[in-house]
């Protein structure tokens, strides 16, 4: 048995040095270290042997296995090396770290809210989330918008199935973060700093402007003393932040149920810089967040007292604002998956 094992090694060394491609190499592997193989058979007819001779073939049999299992790697690496260096022309060193895949980046609306959530907490304020699906009660009811109000005509909604029977605990997909704002009144105490960045969503078709789903950030402040010069001056030092100083600014009286008084905040456009386009519909002026004194009844409905306690309330459309910063003209953008559209942030 030992002599059959001898020149077994002999014989499949000598095949292994003339195998000289991979295809040789895998068809060597498949009859000297494979499952049929002779080393194969002659390991597994150790069972007939007498104890003495079995050690001792066996013995040897692993060992000449094991050299040519490595014997085969050895071979294995420099075919591999071979081929390289006849493919590419040069030398190719295959230790060598591979090419760099490109990184991931941060999505720009993502950035985006970042960079907001950064501002206005350098202002003081705590950034605070909610739920997507939400009461009707804390989306209208709380914020001053019962059932009749006109105001829910403008906020097409998604409504979740809820029993009939139970129209006071309607629920749905949230039309704007105020919700967080009513749910943040009822559960904290003055004085109150916090902003409710998330995404909202409304049954609409898209244009370059509108999507069924887009982002937001709401704010509030609630304090003794709080005046109309202080959400001014709040959102007067966002914008300079955000924009920079160059960009222009204005305010314009507006309604909307939750605050008394509104105002309608709106930015130069960065397309056409005053001049009117399709981003701004030829105004020159582009709305980017409504804002005003919180209602008194909303303060009561989450146990604040209006006597004492003042408050104002903003929120901003997030999606808006790197259209204005970037000049890009169109929302759709931001969710098309674009590479080279999001490469460019």
């Amino acid at each position: 048995m030992l002599p059959k094992l001898e020149d077994l090694r002999t014989n499949a060394l000598q095949e292994l040095a003339g195998a000289n491609d991979v295809k040789l190499l895998e068809a060597w592997r498949v009859k000297y270290l494979g499952r049929s193989s002779e080393l194969t058979a002659v390991l597994r007819g150790l069972a007939a042997l007498p104890l003495e001779e079995k050690k001792t073939v066996g013995g040897r049999a692993n060992e000449i296995k094991t050299i040519m299992a490595d014997s085969f790697a050895q071979k294995e690496i420099e075919v591999k090396r071979a081929r390289l260096d006849a493919s590419s022309g040069e030398a190719v060193d295959i230790t060598l770290p591979g090419r760099p895949l490109p990184g991931g980046h941060i999505h720009p609306l993502t950035q985006t809210i970042d960079e907001m959530c950064d501002i206005f907490t350098s202002f003081g304020f705590q950034v605070k989330t909610g739920p997507e699906v939400e009461w009707d009660y804390y989306n209208f009811e709380a914020l001053n918008i019962p059932q009749e109000h006109p105001a829910r005509d403008s906020m097409s909604t998604y409504w979740v199935d809820a029993p009939a029977s139970d129209k006071q605990r309607s629920m749905l997909l949230r039309t704007h973060t105020t919700s967080v704002t009513a749910r943040i009144v009822e559960s904290m105490k003055p004085p109150i700093r916090t902003i409710e960045p998330g995404r909202v969503f409304r049954y609409e078709a898209s244009d370059a402007t509108h999507v069924p789903m887009f982002h937001q950030i709401d704010g509030i402040a609630v304090d003794k003393g709080i005046t109309m010069a202080d959400l001014k001056g709040t959102l007067y030092e966002f914008a300079r932040r955000f924009f920079g100083g160059d960009r222009k600014v204005r305010f314009r009286t507006d309604f909307f149920p939750f605050v008394e008084p509104g105002v309608e905040m709106a930015i130069e456009c960065a397309v056409c810089r005053g001049k009117g386009c399709r981003l701004c519909s030829d105004s020159g002026w582009i709305e980017i967040l409504g804002a005003g004194m919180t209602h008194p009844r909303v303060l009561e409905r989450g146990g604040i007292d209006p006597t004492e306690y003042s408050s104002f309330a903003f929120g901003i459309g997030i999606d808006r604002l790197p259209m204005l910063r970037y000049g890009i003209d169109d929302v759709r953008l931001f969710y098309g998956s674009d590479i080279r559209f999001l490469r460019q942030f």
